[in-house]
């Protein structure tokens, strides 16, 4: 069993005073439903599970509810497990098959008799569209790919390292030489195997990196077949070549993505929907480029400009040659990891609230990352993979002018902890520990 951060979100849900359905979202292959069903076995003595896909009957019986006692009546039928008032959790998986569910779920947290949650992927597209959201009714939880410290935990790492870890971040103080050299040796792995929960199930259970790259490669099809069921048909060619030139856009200097590598002469307002599928679907990141880098980010960002990455590290590195993939689990410094470190920073970044943005200017040079946290505060973020992480001249460049109001900048690489002026080093398996304050 996998220790996973939602399961504290979803307790403070049932300890709510105000019960309301609760929809966990996320890519494919996520883990939303094996949690559910983790969760619901802890809690309740009854759980009624419907799937939408696996009995794609269930449609059509809840597509047209009436009211409360009708939805129940319907409910009542379609499951084969005593429906008992305050001890029976309904359990409705895959509801992009079935939209009206998620409108429908208003009466039955009206009527109080049971509770409901809710699962599914590529919400963000095939509810786009939705006439109704039931506000007030429904809470909602993304999901994603096992982060570096639940990656730890899955290997035997306890949580009071990390707790060790905050306190050395916010002391800026270096990590014990011992803990930071078995860190790196398990960022490593992380970055070969991700966060994806069947492949690190596989490592734990028999070691074997072949395993991890079929299981992978299975991910990696299974989303390039929802392309193919669920996307516009004139979409679905520009989508699936978008999805598969991410690792070798990556690898370019820049890594900003070049949409002639899609069909020659494509401009982007021709594909700026199919990108937008891609990050709706949970399956890509992308971080945009800004004209300034100050507040509102938003404001000032451009959407014909970014950089695009794998929504987990793992599908990246099992997109190159095994011989790659073995010589960044050894660590072999001939290995250039800057697209592999960048691609894990933005998915610790994005998972944990961050909306991301670079800067690249022939003035003052390219940042990594920009991020903006709740009160406002620009973050200025260069990613390094090699011995030279302390030479970040756009960094140096933006941080000196005083117009940006930035104060502060973090360069995560291949270091320990340390401090030079108004830069602070840290090392990269940190990235998961900056705080959207």
């Amino acid at each position: 069993m996998l220790t996973r951060k939602v399961e504290n979100r979803m307790e403070a849900w049932l300890s709510a005073p105000k019960r309301t359905a609760l929809l966990i979202t996320g890519a494919r292959q996520t883990g939303k439903t094996y949690i559910i069903r983790y969760f619901a076995r802890k809690h309740y003595e009854h759980v009624a599970e419907l799937n939408f896909i696996e009995n794609p009957e269930l449609v059509s019986i809840f597509s047209k509810p009436r009211d409360v006692e009708n939805l129940l009546m319907r409910l009542e039928l379609a499951v084969d497990v005593p429906l008992v008032p305050g001890r029976t959790l309904v359990f409705f998986d895959e509801v992009q098959q079935c939209k009206e569910m998620v409108t429908a779920v208003k009466f039955l947290v009206d009527d109080g008799r049971f509770d409901y949650m809710l699962s599914g992927s590529l919400l963000g597209v095939e509810l786009e569209d939705m006439r109704s959201v039931p506000v007030g009714y429904l809470s909602e939880l993304d999901m994603y790919p096992l982060d570096f410290e639940e990656f730890c935990w899955s290997q035997g790492v306890g949580g009071n390292v990390f707790d060790m870890l905050r306190g050395c971040l916010a002391g800026r103080k270096p990590v014990d030489g011992f803990v930071h050299d078995r860190l790196m040796d398990l960022y490593a792995k992380y970055l070969v195997i991700g966060g994806m929960p069947a492949a690190v199930d596989s490592f734990v259970a028999n070691g074997s990196i072949s395993d991890v790259r079929t299981i992978q490669e299975n991910i990696k099809r299974e989303y390039r077949r929802d392309i193919s069921q669920y996307a516009k048909r004139e979409d679905r060619l520009h989508i699936r070549g978008i999805y598969d030139l991410v690792p070798s856009e990556l690898n370019n200097p820049n890594k900003r993505f070049t949409f002639a590598k899609v069909d020659k002469g494509l401009r982007f307002q021709t594909v700026a929907a199919d990108f937008d599928w891609l990050k709706a679907a949970g399956v890509a990141i992308a971080a945009y480029n800004v004209d300034e880098p100050c507040v509102p980010l938003e404001m000032s960002k451009e959407r014909n400009l970014f950089k695009f990455f794998y929504n987990d590290v793992g599908l990246l590195t099992g997109s190159f040659l095994k011989k790659t993939a073995l010589d960044v689990l050894d660590g072999n410094p001939d290995v250039n990891y800057g697209s592999i470190y960048e691609n894990a920073v933005a998915q610790e970044l994005h998972a944990h609230g961050f909306d991301l943005y670079y800067y690249n200017s022939k003035r003052f040079g390219e940042l990594d990352f920009l991020v903006q946290d709740r009160n406002d505060r620009v973050l200025p973020i260069e990613v390094k993979s090699g011995k030279s992480y302390k030479r970040h001249h756009a960094m140096d460049n933006v941080l000196a002018r005083p117009e940006y109001h930035l104060g502060t900048g973090l360069v995560f690489g291949p270091c320990n902890v340390s401090v030079e002026g108004v830069v602070t080093y840290l090392p990269i398996y940190m990235a998961g520990l900056v705080e959207n304050a």
